[in-house]
């Protein structure tokens, strides 16, 4: 588990082999941080919730990508996706920054643009 504000994110090492297994524990551990965060008088948004199967370029589990396993919470069925954000950052299943180098080089050239405007 990494917490930082309020963003929460839980991790599960497994094989390819074991993913019903973890789909299994996800879904616990996400009751049991409902729970707490219920105590607490929070709340966990199912809706802002990802799910990312993550391996490296070469593993199995990278190509399940959001064809992986979902996860059942509450009365919210969470997808799996093919990327997920993490503190800004983009990151692909198969832990690629292509992605976010994608989005530094389009916010770079969009900020370009505009300087090119009030010159």
């Amino acid at each position: 588990m990494h917490a930082y504000a309020d963003d929460i994110q839980l991790y599960l090492h497994c094989c390819l082999a074991d993913t019903a297994a973890a789909v299994t524990r996800l879904e616990i551990c996400l009751d049991d941080v409902s729970h707490w965060m219920a105590a607490n008088r929070l709340k966990l948004n199912a809706e802002k919730t990802e799910l990312l199967w993550a391996g490296s370029r070469y593993s199995a589990e990278a190509q399940l990508g959001s064809s992986g396993l979902s996860v059942q919470f509450g009365t919210a069925v969470i997808s799996a996706n093919d990327h997920a954000r993490v503190l800004g950052v983009t990151i692909l299943s198969d832990l690629s920054l292509d992605k976010r180098a994608a989005n530094v080089c389009s916010s770079g050239f969009y900020w370009l643009r505009q300087l090119r405007r009030v010159i």
